[in-house]
C-alpha cells in the first residue's frame, strides 16, 4: 500500500515538473530541450499511473489534463505580482514618444523654416520648431546647417526647399 502511494506521489511530481518546465520554456531559450524534457516527464507520470492500474492511469490522464492548464493559469495570474514578474513586465507605457508625429502637427509645419541637421540626399533630418523631423528635399542634395522651408506635407512625408541666400 505504501509503495503505491509513493508511486502515485512520484507520478504527480512528474506531472507538476512537466508543467513547470513548460512555463520555463517561455522564458528560457532552450531550442525545445525543455519542452522535450517536459513531454518525457508527462509520459513518465502517465506511464507510472498506468503501472499501478488502468483505473489509476485514467485518473492520472485526467489529472494531467487539469493540472497543467491550472499551473499555467496560476503562473499567468501570480507571476506579475512577484519580484521576478515585475522585472520581466513592462510597467509604463512610453507616452509622448512617437515614431510618426501626429498628422495635425505635421500639417501645421507648412510654411515653417528649419535647419538641416543631417544632409538631405534627398532624405535627411531637419530641425523645425525645435523638433527633429525626417524631411525630403524637392531639389536633391542639401548640405548641413542650410536653412529650408516646408513647402508641402503629404501623409508623413514632409517636403522642404532650400532657402536661397543672397
Amino acid at each position: 500500500m505504501l509503495a503505491q502511494v509513493l508511486w502515485i506521489l512520484l507520478a504527480v511530481l512528474l506531472l507538476i515538473f512537466c508543467a513547470i518546465l513548460l512555463v520555463f520554456e517561455i522564458f528560457i531559450p532552450s531550442l525545445g530541450l525543455l519542452t522535450v524534457t517536459a513531454l518525457l516527464c508527462l509520459w513518465g507520470g502517465i506511464y507510472t499511473f498506468f503501472q499501478i492500474s488502468p483505473a489509476v492511469g485514467w485518473i492520472g490522464v485526467w489529472t494531467a489534463i487539469i493540472l497543467i492548464p491550472v499551473v499555467w493559469v496560476l503562473v499567468y495570474k501570480l507571476l506579475p505580482k512577484t519580484k521576478l514578474g515585475r522585472i520581466l513586465e513592462l510597467h509604463h507605457a512610453l507616452k509622448g514618444i512617437s515614431a510618426v508625429p501626429d498628422q495635425e502637427k505635421l500639417n501645421a509645419l507648412t510654411g515653417q523654416i528649419g535647419t538641416v541637421i543631417s544632409p538631405l540626399r534627398p532624405v535627411g533630418m531637419c530641425q523645425i520648431e525645435g523638433k527633429k523631423i525626417v524631411c525630403v528635399s524637392d531639389s536633391g542634395f542639401v548640405e548641413n546647417q542650410t536653412q529650408v522651408k516646408v513647402i508641402h506635407v503629404e501623409g508623413n512625408k514632409v517636403t522642404v526647399r532650400k532657402i536661397e541666400t543672397a
